[in-house]
C-alpha cells in the first residue's frame, strides 16, 4: 500500500475495524482519512489512532483509495456529492455496503471509474474476517492487488469471477456467522438442558467453534475428512450426526442459504 492516501467516508464499526486492521500492517497513520457526520466518532479515531479527520471534500482531494462504509439508503446522495470533489482520475473506489450494485456506483460516481465492491462480515471487527470482492472493468491488475491488500487487513479476501456471485457470498459468509452463533447458542441451550452450569456450558460451545474452525483453517484436509477422523463406529459422534442426518441438517442449511442468497438477489435490484 506504499504511501498511498486511504479515506474513509463513514466511521461505523466496519471502517473502524479496516482502519485498526491497516494500522496493524503497518500503514502509517497520517496516511488514513475519515469523515463522518458523527462528530464524536471522528474524535474518537484521532484520539486512539492518530488518523487524520475532517470533510469529505478535503479528503477526496488527496485520497488514492475512498472507502465507502456509510448506509446503503444514503449512498447515492453521497455518491453524488462524493462525485465533483474526487481529484484524482485513477482513485479507486471500494464499497463496503450491501445490496449496492456495480451499476449503481458506476452511475452515481461515472461509468470510467475504477470500483471495487466487498462483502465483508462482523468478524472483520476481530482480525478474523471473510471477504468476497468483485472489480469492475476500470479496474487496473494495480487496483485490485491494492484493494485485496486492504481487505486482507482484517481477515482473507477472495475475488469472485461474477457480481452475482456476491449474492452467494452474502449467504455464506456475510450472514453465515449468525448461523455458527445459533448452532452455538442450541448447543448451550441443549447442554444447560441436561444439566450443565450455563456459564461452563457458554464456554464450551464457544471454545469449541473456535477450536473446529481453528483446526479446519490449519488442516491440509477438508472438513468432511476431519468430520471422518472424530467419527469413531457406534461412539457417540456418530450417533449425533445420524440424528442431525435423519432432521435433515444437509437440507435445512442448503434451504436457509438459498433464502439469504435470493433476498440479497431482490436487496440488490
Amino acid at each position: 500500500m506504499d504511501n498511498r492516501q486511504i479515506a474513509f467516508i463513514g466511521a461505523g464499526n466496519m471502517a473502524n475495524s479496516l482502519i485498526h486492521g491497516l494500522l496493524a500492517k503497518g500503514v502509517a497513520a497520517s496516511h488514513i482519512h475519515a469523515s463522518d457526520i458523527d462528530s464524536e466518532k471522528l474524535r474518537s479515531l484521532q484520539s486512539q489512532c492518530g488518523i487524520q479527520t475532517g470533510d469529505t471534500a478535503s479528503m477526496a482531494a488527496v485520497a488514492d483509495v475512498i472507502i465507502l462504509a456509510v448506509k446503503p439508503q444514503v449512498m447515492g446522495e453521497v455518491c453524488a456529492a462524493l462525485k465533483p470533489q474526487i481529484a484524482k482520475p485513477d482513485c479507486l473506489i471500494i464499497s463496503i455496503a450491501a445490496g449496492i450494485p456495480v451499476l449503481a456506483l458506476e452511475q452515481w460516481l461515472g461509468p470510467d471509474r475504477a470500483i471495487v465492491r466487498c462483502m465483508p462480515n462482523t468478524p472483520s471487527l476481530v482480525g478474523a474476517g471473510a471477504t468476497g470482492l468483485y472489480a469492475n472493468g476500470s479496474c487496473s491488475v494495480s487496483h485490485k492487488a491494492l484493494a485485496g491488500d486492504i481487505m486482507a487487513a482484517v481477515g482473507i479476501a477472495c475475488w469472485l469471477q461474477a457480481e452475482k456471485d456476491i449474492d452467494t457470498v452474502t449467504a455464506l459468509s456475510g450472514s453465515g456467522p449468525a448461523y455458527y452463533f445459533l448452532m452455538m447458542e442450541a448447543m448451550e441451550k441443549a447442554a444447560v438442558a441436561m444439566g450443565l452450569a450455563p456459564d461452563i456450558a457458554r464456554q464450551l460451545s464457544i471454545q469449541t467453534a473456535l477450536g473446529a474452525g481453528k483446526l479446519a483453517a490449519s488442516s491440509d484436509v477438508a472438513p468432511d475428512e476431519l468430520r471422518r477422523r472424530v467419527t469413531s463406529p457406534g461412539g457417540t459422534t456418530e450417533q449425533a450426526l445420524l440424528s442431525f442426518k435423519n432432521q435433515g441438517f444437509e437440507e435445512t442449511v442448503a434451504k436457509a442459504m438459498l433464502a439469504a442468497q435470493q433476498r440479497a438477489a431482490e436487496l440488490a435490484k
